[in-house]
């Protein structure tokens, strides 16, 4: 910072003090709500950009597609092949939120079985 612009900075946060400036405040005495403290540390600063342009961070997204698929799914009928399609994207969508979370015991391409299986074939 520039020389003396933080005791600048400083004084005229006491003289509003003292003025009372901070007294009637929206939100005084409430607690503070933390939208990302489920977000790590590291990713926040993006994701703060991101909602701020109106975009969501992919899990969220994706939770959204799930809702939708999911509410779709209760309005298909029983036994026809368009529940089945829509059956089957959920399942997708499952899996891609698992593995966007980091559980690969959700996917089986994913899981060590699979891919011993595949080295197997492979020897």
């Amino acid at each position: 910072m520039i020389p003396g612009f933080e005791a600048l900075v400083e004084q005229r946060i006491k003289k509003a003090q003292k003025d009372g400036e901070f007294d009637n405040l929206k939100g005084t005495n409430k607690p503070l709500k933390f939208e990302d403290q489920n977000v790590p540390q590291e990713l926040r600063l993006a994701h703060k950009i991101l909602k701020n342009s109106g975009f969501l961070p992919p899990e969220v997204e994706l939770k959204k597609k799930i809702t939708q698929t999911e509410q779709l799914l209760e309005t298909a009928q029983i036994d026809s092949p368009e529940r089945l399609k829509v059956q089957k994207k959920l399942n997708y969508l499952f899996t891609k939120l698992s593995t966007i979370r980091g559980d690969s015991s959700c996917s089986p391409i994913l899981s060590d079985g699979y891919r011993n299986n595949i080295i197997k074939k492979m020897s």
